[in-house]
């Protein structure tokens, strides 16, 4: 990839990364949502201890939600403030594919960071005994849930009802990446070992490598039309 092209990309990037921070509206949002989610769920358990496998789960559908609220935005709001013209005139497609990816993969990072916190924090009973594999859930997790869905979030940037499209494309795509996404964070809460943990690691090392040229092939067609 020449430099001009990684130029354009990390152009694409900041301006997605500035915006964000200068009306925090998105961010704000999101976290408020994952905060009350985890106090609903702490206060349901109350002093009832959660297995593994159910705390997995839990955990999961909050990654799996605040996903869905952050990265909805990455076109749509291209489309609300009418700059989805301009970005197609001044640069290219591969930049704002890969600019758009790059912000949503760290987007997601993010929010799968201070959403685990959150919950070991709320539930505290519940201890990571192996914390390379549930640090190997996050930064394969956000990869995954970002490039799973960056090009569905393009598809429904000009739909009627974005909001209760995106989840309801991206869960079927994404359900592979989830199902080992749970099982890695059951065994990081267990104490499994790492060759346990193996097969889960490659299949989401397989899932985004698959995805991302997957849908940047694509990409050309959705954002032309």
């Amino acid at each position: 990839m020449a430099s001009g092209s990684l130029k354009r990309i990390y152009a694409v990037f900041n301006k997605d990364t500035k915006s964000e921070l200068r009306t925090r509206y998105s961010i704000s949002a999101i976290f408020l949502f994952i905060l009350t989610t985890i106090t609903m769920i702490a206060i349901s358990a109350a002093n009832e201890k959660l297995n593994p496998a159910i705390s997995a789960g839990i955990l999961w559908v909050i990654l799996f939600f605040s996903a869905m609220t952050g990265i909805a935005k990455a076109f749509v709001s291209e489309e609300e403030r009418g700059t989805g013209l301009l970005l197609k005139i001044y640069t290219s497609n591969e930049a704002v594919y890969f600019g758009k990816l790059l912000f949503n993969i760290l987007l997601c990072l993010l929010l799968n960071i201070v959403s685990a916190l959150f919950f070991l924090l709320i539930n505290s009973q519940l201890i990571v005994q192996e914390p390379l594999i549930f640090i190997y859930m996050l930064i394969l997790g956000s990869l995954g849930l970002a490039s799973g869905t960056t090009l569905i979030s393009a598809i429904i940037a000009r739909a009627n009802v974005k909001g209760a499209l995106f989840p309801v494309l991206s869960f079927p795509i994404l359900l592979p990446l989830i199902v080992a996404g749970i099982g890695l964070t059951k065994l990081s809460f267990e104490g499994g070992s790492f060759s346990d943990a193996k097969s889960d690691i490659i299949l989401m090392l397989a899932y985004s490598g698959v995805l991302i040229p997957a849908s940047y092939i694509l990409f050309d067609q959705i954002w032309e039309e």
